[in-house]
């Protein structure tokens, strides 16, 4: 046997030691003061790879099962290409990050009615477009968003709201969360914007509460993020998950746009794709600024805290300085990283490796575009 082929073998028995150890003792969910994050290595899934019948780009959001070694995937289709679905991988580690990533399943998700989501050409006012995805072990059920719907012209209005909903792990429609009235559609500029809603997501307080966040601010909270600071906020909504009721909102003020585009009158964003829990009141927290004219995305990563944040519920926050939104503190800026980074929408805890340290990664939306990439990345967390 070769010495690197040993080498990563013992490194694939002590990954395996170490997620079962830790995963039979209780369910507990995974916390982390972070210092800093070591990039381990990158992978690339290649372009339109077909699963099952499905094109497996559009990876918008994912979740480590621990106990089954398990990654849960979820595909913004709008069910244009295939039927709304999420899928299920594993992720192989070696030395030097990841060996492989191996798709195990695909479901669709269904609505209520135990029907696959229609696509716009069969039913415009009920196509999904989803964006996160978690996964509880305590209840064995997922959680998904749906950004839904905001198209309002001289021609048409179709205003669909977004949402929060329960599956099983077959695809098939539990329930759903109760939504305060401000992430409503509205015709008019009021409420959430356009493609601008409910994008990241996560568990927190050992799966007592579920957070989701506004990717970009709401219109009464003031204007998108531009290339100099103009106090964008967004809203960072927490639920009661057991309940499925909303008990607070937090602002979480936007950094501004990376580059500006090219022209400077075409399109660019800065807004939060996804979110994770560290424990004691912070989350991780991902900006992924975009311009025209620079295929990268410069995305950054902050350590949010809510300790001492104003509950905004019934605030509008547009001239309103009389909040305390959440402080952020830069942890990671991807750009310093020397290497491509495209659309990164989703992080996950992983493994822990075999020095004990615990893993993040990351997994790039391609928007189903060939010049974009389906990128997952590995990083050792340094506490």
């Amino acid at each position: 046997m070769q010495k690197n082929t040993f080498l990563n073998l013992l490194f694939f028995i002590a990954v395996l030691f170490n997620v079962s150890c830790s995963s039979t003792r209780f369910v507990k969910q995974p916390e982390a003061n972070i210092s800093s994050l070591n990039l381990l290595g990158e992978y690339e899934i290649p372009f339109n790879l077909k699963y099952n019948g499905t094109f497996t780009g559009g990876l918008s959001g994912i979740d480590y099962d621990a106990k089954n070694d398990l990654y849960y995937l979820i595909c913004d289709d709008r069910s244009e290409k295939n039927p709304a679905r999420f899928y299920t991988a594993r992720i192989f580690l070696k030395q030097t990050g990841i060996d492989s990533v191996l798709f195990t399943g695909v479901k669709s998700l269904l609505q209520p009615n135990g029907i696959v989501y229609p696509d716009i050409k069969q039913d415009r006012y009920h196509t999904p477009d989803p964006e996160a995805i978690r996964y509880n072990p305590l209840s064995k059920k997922l959680v998904w968003t749906s950004e839904g719907e905001r198209i309002v012209n001289a021609k048409d209005t179709v205003l669909e709201n977004p949402s929060v909903l329960i599956i099983n792990r077959d695809g098939k429609y539990v329930d759903s969360f109760a939504l305060p009235s401000n992430l409503i559609m509205h015709a008019t500029e009021k409420g959430p914007r356009r493609n601008g809603v409910l994008e990241g997501m996560c568990f927190a307080d050992n799966y007592k509460t579920l957070y989701v966040n506004i990717e970009e601010p709401l219109y009464e909270d003031g204007p998108r993020a531009e290339i100099t600071d103009n106090n964008a906020y967004i809203r960072f909504i927490k639920f009661n998950a057991a309940k499925r009721y909303s008990t607070a909102q937090y602002a979480y003020k936007l950094s501004p746009v990376a580059f500006p585009a090219k022209p400077e009158t075409a399109f660019s964003i800065n807004g939060v794709p996804d979110i994770l829990s560290l424990g004691n009141n912070k989350l991780l927290v991902i900006e992924r600024s975009f311009s025209t004219g620079r295929l990268p995305c410069t995305v950054k990563i902050f350590i949010a805290d809510l300790s001492g944040a104003t509950d905004i519920s019934s605030m509008k926050l547009l001239n309103n300085r009389e909040f305390i939104p959440a402080t952020k503190k830069l942890l990671l800026n991807m750009d310093d990283l020397g290497i491509y980074i495209d659309n990164i929408e989703g992080v996950t805890f992983g493994p822990l490796l075999p020095n004990g340290n615990k893993t993040l990664i990351f997994v790039a939306d391609n928007n189903f575009n060939e010049a974009e990439k389906t990128q997952f990345l590995l990083f050792e967390i340094i506490e």
